[in-house]
């Protein structure tokens, strides 16, 4: 049986939260992987779906977080969470916040009309669905789909991307409400159908 890392650092767990609330960046950091293991977890014994598995978090190259088989075809997620500074109670569990859809780092992307363009701009078509942790809309772990290629692209505003990319590229900030609004959903299912 793995040793707790409490017991390994010798901290308690008041201590590691002291820790956490100080550094914010290290709270968002820590966040992002625990909302990609709830992910991964709620897909777990889900009808149909098999060969669940955790992608490399240093390719940059293949996009997506986990995937799985679903009537024979390969889906990649991609795991978000919620900006928690930008969420916000609209009463009667009714939310609005924005999640940031976008890579780590900037890279160079081969577009479709043959540019090459660095950015951090996630593609159309680099990943088949994104999973939204909705965590920071009452600290309850549900979570939103939509497919990849019915994400908003970047407005005409955005610097660096011309107008002949927009169309290959998804925004980096993206609104999403509770309850949901198309293009999201709970039901991950209603998705899978529609690519099979």
């Amino acid at each position: 049986m793995k040793q707790s890392i409490l017991d390994k650092w010798e901290i308690s767990d008041i201590e590691l939260t002291n820790i956490v609330d100080e550094n914010p960046s290290l709270r968002g950091f820590i966040f992002g992987y625990v909302s990609e293991y709830k992910a991964r977890s709620f897909f777990i014994n889900k009808d149909g779906i098999t060969n669940l598995k955790k992608y490399d978090d240093h390719d940059r190259k293949d996009k997506g977080d986990i995937s799985f088989l679903y009537k024979g075809k390969e889906f990649k997620i991609e795991v978000k969470s919620l900006q928690t500074n930008l969420t916000k109670n609209l009463g009667d569990d009714v939310w609005s916040g924005k999640f940031q859809c976008d890579a780590s780092d900037k890279r160079e992307i081969l577009l479709p009309n043959g540019h090459l363009v660095t950015t951090t701009c996630l593609a159309v078509g680099e990943f088949d669905i994104v999973a939204i942790s909705l965590f920071s809309f009452g600290e309850k772990w549900r979570f939103a789909f939509a497919k990849n290629a019915d994400l908003p692209h970047p407005s005409n505003r955005t610097k660096n991307i011309s107008d002949d990319d927009r169309q290959y590229l998804i925004k980096s900030l993206i609104d999403i409400t509770w309850p949901l609004k198309p293009p999201f959903t709970d039901n991950i299912y209603n998705l899978l159908e529609e690519f099979i």
